[in-house]
């Protein structure tokens, strides 16, 4: 997985007015935890566009003074009225320690139900896999090229390579489903051309 870099300087003070004091100044609190002990540092706002505002995961290479720690976004709070970020949480990556993340699904393929009118029902698409941060994997593929009106493609049928998906088998990720532009004859027309693929 691709890593984007954030500098930042140790917290010497946590508290409220130091707080203040950091955002009123452009810089976002931030704390890591996974290790030994929590780390307090605070980083540029602008250092975090490449992470929060994408459809992309990254893993964060985090400089807080010279020291280099990997780790991932856990959790990030917004200003309820300007939407800035007021603060932020990450995780501390191991490499010999398995970690939980949120992966984009990017869907390969055409459906032939979508091309004879069905509707694309996109319900997941983020899927928790848990893996070594070596293997964690910048997305996962569906292929819907086999999704026919009526077809669903579930968790069991996307391949695994070096991670674990943390939800059931029977997930649905996408899904084609009837739609008013999807007319009978559409769809008899589809298990024909299905049939004939099969003999």
């Amino acid at each position: 997985m691709k890593s984007i870099t954030i500098k930042g300087s140790k917290r010497e003070s946590v508290g409220k007015v130091a707080t203040k004091a950091l955002r009123n100044a452009g810089m976002v609190p931030c704390v890591i935890y996974g290790g030994k002990s929590p780390i307090h540092f605070s980083a540029e706002e602008k250092a975090f566009k490449n992470l929060v505002y994408t459809p992309n995961v990254y893993t964060a290479s985090i400089n807080v003074d010279g020291q280099k720690i990997a780790a991932i976004l856990q959790d990030i709070q917004f200003h309820p009225v300007t939407d800035r970020i007021i603060h932020v949480d990450f995780y501390q990556l191991f490499d010999d320690k398995e970690v939980t993340m949120k992966i984009p699904v990017k869907l390969t393929g055409t459906s032939p139900g979508v091309l004879n009118g069905g509707s694309l029902r996109f319900t997941n698409r983020k899927l928790k896999v848990k893996a070594l941060p070596a293997n964690l994997p910048d997305s996962v593929t569906a292929d819907i090229s086999g999704l026919k009106i009526g077809s669903k493609l579930v968790i069991s049928s996307l391949s695994t390579d070096g991670y674990t998906f943390m939800h059931p088998d029977n997930t649905v990720v996408v899904q084609v489903r009837t739609s008013r532009n999807a007319t009978a004859e559409d769809e008899a027309e589809e298990e024909v051309a299905t049939e004939a693929a099969a003999e």
